[in-house]
């Protein structure tokens, strides 16, 4: 039987929230203190999110598996990577000091507003942070007891579980990677590409196909294949990325209008801009790149700048190039027929979109 995508997001988030119901249960028996912690992690798992990860390793799983197997554990296993992926956005918008996640006060915010109507001492925003470091701690752990607990074979548990551990070394380092970029202050191409793999790329697209493939069993060719595609996709996933961080829509994104901006991210964007800007212009960008307070007129001015440099272009280009590069890559009899379908499906969802 073939799952819809549909049917498979309904299936990870009924799995999620009977997991987060359970630890909720297991909080409160530390006391009802931690209510705040648990309906956090709740509303920052399931109130949103693509659910591109869980589709991927599911379609990694699919590239040699039948649809007729059963694949209840695989769909179990696979939702953990929501909790892996809500843990590095936590801990991302506090590094960035971001205020808002998906329309919503991010999790540090939601915390230190907290502490203020409860009229609480001490500082609340070193409360909200405090808090939401610990929120992303937890739904790290919590990521690795869904997976261990996810009931995979065990001749398939152990390999899953070394995809697995490099997936969480992987992030971190990423956004190690993204505050050392950013600290140093440069504007390299080189440097703004290897974040987008490391930080973005590897854990959203290639781990997770690489995740289910080694949950089915699948052969290297198998592998090959999947990276051929996951590696291209997952930097134009984070190039979209970049650009909707300048240009987006805040009422798609659910983040205010030229937030990287103001965070001074050292995107692939912001690179060529910098480097084909006029010295006006790149003068301009120095100025204002990271500066919190920005108004959108001077937001407004700063896209301006980065369109008459030709860096949107480019970045479209490269997005639309490693998309197709992705894409011709499902060219190949290593994975099945209907998962080179939703792979190419799943790879328009992931660079045309609007979120």
């Amino acid at each position: 039987m073939s799952w819809p995508v549909e049917t498979l997001i309904e299936r990870v988030d009924a799995a999620l929230a009977t997991f987060l119901d359970a630890r909720a249960e297991s909080l409160a028996r530390v006391g009802d203190d931690l209510a705040p912690v648990a309906d956090a992690a709740r509303s920052f798992v399931l109130d949103g999110g693509k659910r591109l990860r869980p589709s991927f390793a599911y379609w990694g799983w699919r590239s040699v598996r039948p649809a007729d197997r059963d694949d209840s554990a695989l769909v179990h296993a696979a939702a953990s990577l929501e909790l892996l992926h809500a843990c590095a956005l936590v801990h991302d918008d506090v590094m960035d000091a971001s205020a808002t996640r998906r329309g919503r006060p991010s999790a540090h915010h939601a915390f230190a507003d907290l502490h203020r109507s409860s009229s609480w001492t001490g500082d609340a925003e070193v409360f909200g942070t405090a808090a939401a470091i610990l929120l992303g701690d937890l739904l790290l752990s919590w990521a690795d007891a869904m997976f261990a607990a996810s009931g995979l074979p065990d001749d398939v548990a152990l390999s899953t579980r070394h995809v697995w551990d490099d997936m969480r070394e992987l992030v971190m380092a990423g956004q190690y990677l993204d505050v050392l970029v950013q600290a140093r202050g440069n504007y390299s191409t080189e440097d703004a590409l290897r974040v987008a793999k490391f930080k973005t790329g590897k854990y959203t697209v290639e781990g997770p196909l690489h995740f289910g493939a080694a949950a089915a069993g699948a052969p290297a060719e198998t592998f090959a294949a999947l990276t051929a595609y996951g590696l291209p996709l997952g930097e134009a996933f984070q190039l979209r990325d970049d650009v909707l961080g300048v240009f987006g829509d805040p009422d798609r994104t659910g983040k205010p209008a030229g937030d990287d901006l103001r965070e001074g991210k050292r995107t692939l964007l912001i690179a060529l801009a910098m480097q084909q800007a006029r010295p006006d212009h790149a003068e301009l960008l120095r100025r204002n790149l990271g500066d919190r307070s920005l108004d959108e007129q001077a937001i407004s001015r700063l896209r301006e700048v980065i369109v008459a440099t030709g860096a949107l272009a480019q970045v479209e280009e490269r997005i639309a190039h490693r998309a197709d590069e992705a894409r011709a890559a499902l060219r190949t009899d290593a994975l099945s027929e209907d998962s080179r379908i939703a792979l190419d499906n799943l790879a328009v969802a992931a660079t045309e979109r609007h979120t």
